[in-house]
Order: C-alpha cells, then sequence, then structure tokens
C-alpha cells in the first residue's frame, strides 16, 4: 500500500514537472514568449500613438507585462471587422510570426454589424454563429469572395492559432457609450454572446470586457463617463482614461482564468503611466528660447497650441548660441543624451552664426554647407575646429536620428528688417542651408522665415514693430505666440510627421 502511494506520487511529480519543462520549452523555442493582439480601433486607434485623443486597449496594456519575457505587438487596425482583417491580409502578417508557445488575444465585433457588400468599406459578417455564406464579387476591392458569419471568421483564428502551437483568448467588445435607464447597453444578445459561444465551442479561455467595463460605468454614470473615458463626439472610442479602464479590466479576467499560463507574465505591482507622452525636444537661440518676460522666444509659446496631455515640450534653447557654440559648450550633449525612440527635435539656429568665428563669444560658424574647417585659438589656448554650419546642422540631425527621434529643421524667424515694403529673407544664407541640411539627413523641414515673412507682410510694418520692444530680432510675447502659431500650423500642415496629430490650434 505503501508502495503503492509512494509509485502514484512519483507519477504526479514527474507529470507537474512535464507539464512545467513544456511549457518552458514553448517559450524558449525561438527566444521570448509573444502576445499578439488583434482587432479593430478600441484596440489600437490610428498609429497607436493617440493621434486625435483616442486610443485603444491594446497600448496601456503592455505596461501590465513583464516585457523581459515576453514580447507583445498591438496588430490591431482601425476599420477592421474580423472579416476584412483577414481579406486584408493582417492575419497572414500575425499567423506567419506565430510560434509554438504564443498567445493571441482577440476582440472584434463594431464593424461587423456594417454592409455585406458596397462601394465604401464591404465588411459586414452575417449575424451569429452560424456557417450561412454569400459569394460576392466585392464592390470595393474587385475580388471574388465568400462571406461567413462573425462566429465563422472567429473560430478560424482560433483554429488557425491553435494549429501553430498558440493560445487564443477571445474578449468581447467593449461597450459603446450607449445608456438606457442609467446603465450602459451590454452587447450580451449580439457580439459579445457569439464571441463567449464559439470561444465555449472551441474551449479557449474568454474574457466578457463588455460587461466588465460597462459595470465600472454604470457606478460613475452617463454625465461623468461622457468626457473622461469617451468624448461627447465619439460614443465608440475611448480617451486615454478610457482605454487604461479596458486594459486593466482585460488583466483583471487574464488573472481569474484557471487555465492560462499568459497571466504568469503579469507584473506584481506594475506602474501604469498612461498615456505615455511624446516628448518635443527644442533647440536654438534666444528667438526661441525663453526668454525673461520682455523677450519671449516661440519655444515658450508652442505648448499653448498643442494638447499637452499627450506631448511634452521641453524648450532646451539658450540665448546667445550659435549651431556652433550651442555643441561646443555641451549643451548639445544634455539634449542628446535625453533623446529616445519617436521623440521629436525642433532645431532652428542662424540668428547668431554670422558672428566672429574666432574673436570673443566664438559663436560664429563657416557659412555654406561644405566640409571646410578652420582652427581657432581660444582665450584658453585651447584649439577648436570650427565647421560649416551646415556641418553642425546636418549633425545634430543625424545624431538624433541616431536614437530614433524624429527631427525637424526649421528656418529661423524673419528680423524686423524692412525693404520696399517686404521682409528680408534669410533665402540664400541661412534659410537655405537649413532646408538643405534637412534634405541632406531626410528630416523635415519648414520654412519659418518665409511663412511668419508674409504675416509680417499682411500685417503691415507699424504693427509688426510692436513686437519688437528692443531691437530688430527678438520678440515680446505676442511676436512669439504669433511665430508659434506659424510653426504650430506648418507641422499641422507635415501629414508624414506623426507630431502633426498632437497638434491643438484653438
Amino acid at each position: 500500500m505503501i508502495r503503492l502511494l509512494t509509485l502514484s506520487l512519483l507519477v504526479l511529480l514527474l507529470t507537474n514537472c512535464q507539464s512545467k519543462r513544456e511549457k518552458q520549452e514553448e517559450s524558449t523555442t525561438t527566444g521570448k514568449t509573444s502576445l499578439f493582439i488583434i482587432g479593430d480601433s478600441t484596440v489600437k486607434h490610428g498609429r497607436g500613438d493617440g493621434a486625435t485623443g483616442r486610443w485603444g486597449w491594446g497600448d496601456p496594456i503592455q505596461q501590465y507585462f513583464d516585457t523581459a519575457k515576453i514580447n507583445i505587438e498591438n496588430h490591431a487596425l482601425g476599420g477592421t471587422s474580423s472579416r476584412s482583417f483577414r481579406s486584408k491580409g493582417l492575419w497572414d502578417e500575425v499567423l506567419r510570426k506565430i510560434q509554438p508557445g504564443d498567445y493571441v488575444l482577440m476582440q472584434f465585433g463594431h464593424n461587423d454589424n456594417g454592409p455585406i457588400n458596397d462601394t465604401i468599406r464591404a465588411r459586414g459578417t452575417f449575424k451569429g454563429i452560424g456557417e450561412e455564406t454569400e459569394e460576392i464579387d466585392n464592390m470595393l476591392t474587385g475580388e471574388h469572395e465568400i462571406v461567413h458569419s462573425y462566429g465563422w471568421y472567429i473560430r478560424q483564428y482560433i483554429t488557425e492559432a491553435k494549429a501553430k502551437g498558440a493560445h487564443p483568448i477571445v474578449v468581447a467588445p467593449i461597450p459603446r457609450n450607449d445608456w438606457k435607464d442609467g446603465k450602459m447597453i451590454r452587447n450580451d444578445a449580439s457580439y459579445g454572446k457569439w464571441a463567449k459561444e464559439i470561444a465555449e465551442l472551441e474551449e479557449v479561455p474568454f474574457i466578457n470586457l463588455n460587461e466588465k467595463m460597462a459595470s465600472v460605468l454604470d457606478t460613475i454614470g452617463q454625465e461623468k463617463v461622457t468626457g473622461t473615458y469617451f468624448y461627447d463626439w465619439d460614443h465608440t472610442h475611448t480617451t486615454a482614461k478610457g482605454a487604461s479602464l479596458s486594459a486593466n479590466k482585460v488583466v483583471e479576467g487574464l488573472r481569474e482564468l484557471d487555465d492560462c499560463w499568459l497571466k504568469d507574465y503579469l507584473l506584481d505591482n506594475p506602474v501604469i503611466n498612461f498615456p505615455v507622452k511624446k516628448k518635443v525636444f527644442i533647440i536654438g537661440d534666444s528667438t526661441v528660447a525663453n526668454g525673461d518676460g520682455t523677450i519671449v522666444g516661440w519655444g515658450r509659446e508652442l505648448p499653448g497650441f498643442f494638447d499637452t496631455t499627450r506631448v511634452e515640450i521641453i524648450n532646451k534653447a539658450r540665448g546667445g548660441r550659435s549651431s556652433r557654440s550651442y555643441r561646443y559648450e555641451g549643451l548639445w550633449d544634455e539634449v542628446l543624451s535625453q533623446l529616445g525612440k519617436d521623440d521629436f527635435l525642433l532645431i532652428q539656429f542662424g540668428h547668431n552664426d554670422g558672428g566672429n568665428i574666432d574673436k570673443a563669444k566664438f559663436r560664429g560658424s563657416l557659412q555654406g554647407m561644405g566640409e571646410e574647417t578652420q582652427e581657432v585659438t581660444r582665450e584658453n589656448d585651447s584649439i577648436e575646429v570650427v565647421h560649416t554650419y551646415g556641418w553642425y546642422m546636418k549633425n545634430y540631425i543625424a545624431e538624433a536620428q541616431a536614437k530614433g527621434t524624429q527631427v525637424i529643421v526649421i528656418s529661423m524667424i524673419p528680423r524686423n528688417i524692412w525693404k520696399d515694403g517686404k521682409v528680408e529673407r534669410a533665402t540664400g544664407s541661412y534659410g537655405t542651408w537649413a532646408a538643405e541640411s534637412a534634405q541632406a539627413e531626410g528630416a523635415f523641414f519648414i520654412n519659418l522665415n518665409e511663412e511668419v515673412a508674409e504675416e509680417y507682410e499682411a500685417m503691415g510694418a507699424d504693427i509688426v514693430k510692436k513686437f519688437f520692444p528692443k531691437d530688430h530680432t527678438h520678440t515680446n510675447e505676442a511676436g512669439a505666440r504669433l511665430n508659434a502659431l506659424t510653426l504650430a500650423k506648418e507641422i499641422k500642415g507635415l501629414r508624414d510627421c506623426p507630431l502633426y496629430g498632437y497638434v491643438a490650434i484653438p
């Protein structure tokens, strides 16, 4: 009897060890385990950078995981349904990357109720989990297609993920900001219900995100929910706070699952900082710097034209500096050490680059874009190798880009110098060289010199004079605000630069 009991315990221990070993082998087949997230814009809105202020829960949820042990990829795409995520080839991309032991978290439904065939989106699916089909010639894509039910598509994702050795988890769509009798309307009779039914039929985990989130929002009330978790002009897409709540509830659901190893990758005490603000660093001279109250640079006023709940503007411009002296004095080293991937850097130099090269202040740079140099003996008898303006600008750009930072080069603001009713431009000198530097290094360029000059000319010299309290170079607060507004409008027009999405002009 004792021998039988001992044998049983040994078998149990070996079984447990084998189970743990299989889990470990799964996660080390190709390195770290991966979690792939698929869904629509309520999971990832736009580029996932909070443009327009709307977020999906697939972005903040990453902060709940130990990313040293698990890789997380949010492949959700706005506008997709359970059908179109597949027909667009997005699922094929995910499926190719899946390795044994990976996880797939899926949430669809918000777009499945659209038309099955039209010239606009053609993304609808049949309601339910049945096997009904319809053959169509897609009016949008021109492709011949067999359209299935919502449940059929969810089942296909599950089946194909399992075939690759992955672990699918189905999530009910988040609730919309629609209410009835003081309660948020659930989708427990439609897509939430069908998602659950397929999960049960396929014996995979299910998280009722719809109910979890709606229950919390019920206690807050429609009036407070609107404007905090959802915008009053959009009942579907969440704010950062709404996305954070959604992510929290998905994590809560993961912790409640009995047989899902994914929860083992969750941090015990995560520090959630969402939205993670994008950082915008500014370097330049006194026409950019914060100033002393009487003299104000546009860098001080620029935050007034951005959504500072989503972006942090850090003005590191310093009065009296040139492209040369900003680097020589170590100011650039300080900024460079803080730059990170997906940050932004705005650069404007030129006003002081025409100064003395080898005399007091030692801030002049050689003119042009070339590689020529000049050795200068400074006051402390040290030797400085001075380069061209273009050389300094190109190096700022290249070094920032090497950190993953996106760079916008800005030509210097015009001085209050007029001739024949026109403002003097920097064309042919620092304005041109700034543009050439940006082009040479693949950075963005804004001709602020030209844009502000046109604004000045429309106002007239008498009005513009009021912007310059001491000299023809430095602006007061009103002048700085005009320059900042003009710059913000130009950034808004840079559609290939993600920073445009953070501009918020009152």
